[in-house]
């Protein structure tokens, strides 16, 4: 059967010089997609499970969907570093086999978490564990010398806030529909109240349970390094933070940890801080500017669907969704004078 983004044939052979013990024919199917890269499993006659990764059909921006900086991050640190990730088999750039660049790696078992519903058919006790092994391996990343690990020149290491917020205030003055004032005095803020960077660390750029592949109350693999960069390091924990919702607080139904039995949020900022020696004072700060990236990045997308440049809604909300931006700027704003 044909997989669309697939071309089988070619892929096939392709794939044979880079697997040992490939048993072809070969069943793909897609398993993320989306405005994303594609993310397709496939099996063969063995029964062995794989992934290939490719950018979205009909892609124009080669940058912002790069096979092969992907691939190198994930094998530098599936080789040199203690961060669970998929081992890689191969980077194919040669746009006669498939029409795109794309990589492939072994398929990792496990579970993805993508609400407090999957979450809870875990023990209570291996959701404690899998909380701390999150931090754990987040502080793991934190520590390791991009130059050793060959992603030295993967970014600009310095002035990691200025930048971005630089781009993304770009980002919402550009596509602003609206006035929100908790946008614009955050923004305010966030540029008087900057912290220092210390150091320079390699960030994930979307450190969440839903981006991790877990069993037996341990991470087996970390997900979608699409956004990884070099900044502060900071800027992960603080996402993390916003995303771990505890139980009893709205919306916990849509998120993980609201299933209760993980770590605290102090708890976790506690170990990270033991491990790594950061100086977490200012970590709400952190918070604040994730909150407030997130919004002008969800405004963006609001101004794409009302004006019709994503097509049709799909029975997408807007008015939620534009309450939504609401919501996450009135957050920052919170965190930043609370």
């Amino acid at each position: 059967m044909s997989v669309e983004g697939i071309n089988r044939e070619a892929v096939t052979a392709w794939l044979q010089t880079q697997v040992p013990d490939l048993a072809p024919p070969l069943e793909f199917t897609l398993i993320a997609g989306g405005h994303s890269n594609l993310t397709y499993r496939f099996v063969d006659a063995r029964g062995a499970a794989y992934v290939l990764r490719r950018p979205p059909l009909g892609h124009v921006l080669e940058s912002a969907h790069d096979m092969g900086r992907e691939h190198r991050i994930i094998s530098a640190l599936g080789q040199s570093s203690q961060v669970p990730v998929a081992p890689t088999h191969g980077l194919c750039r040669d746009l006669e086999v498939n029409g795109a660049p794309f990589y492939v790696m072994s398929f990792v078992t496990g579970a993805v978490l993508h609400d407090a519903e999957s979450a809870g058919s875990l023990p209570a006790l291996e959701r404690r564990e899998l909380g701390l092994h999150v931090i754990d391996v987040l502080a793991n990343l934190h520590q390791l010398d991009p130059d050793a690990v060959g992603l030295g020149d993967l970014g600009r290491k310095e002035a990691y806030l200025a930048r971005q917020l630089s781009r993304w205030n770009k980002q919402w003055q550009a596509s602003k529909t609206h006035e929100i004032p908790e946008m614009e005095e955050t923004s305010r803020l966030l540029e008087t109240r900057m912290p220092e960077q210390v150091g320079a660390s390699i960030v994930h750029g979307d450190y969440r349970l839903g981006n991790m592949m877990v069993g037996g109350g341990r991470i087996r693999a970390v997900l979608d390094w699409e956004l990884c960069t070099l900044g502060d390091p900071l800027a992960d924990v603080g996402y993390l933070l916003n995303d771990w919702i505890e139980p009893g607080e709205p919306s916990a139904e849509l998120k993980p940890t609201g299933a209760g039995g993980f770590p605290s949020r102090s708890e976790l900022c506690e170990r990270y801080a033991r491990t790594t020696g950061r100086d977490l004072e200012q970590i709400n700060y952190y918070r604040a500017f994730s909150h407030w990236r997130l919004a002008a990045i969800g405004q963006g997308v609001y101004k794409r669907y009302l004006v019709g440049a994503m097509g049709e809604n799909r029975g997408m909300d807007l008015s939620s969704y534009k309450d939504s931006i609401q919501t996450r700027a009135a957050a920052a704003l919170a965190l930043l004078t609370g």
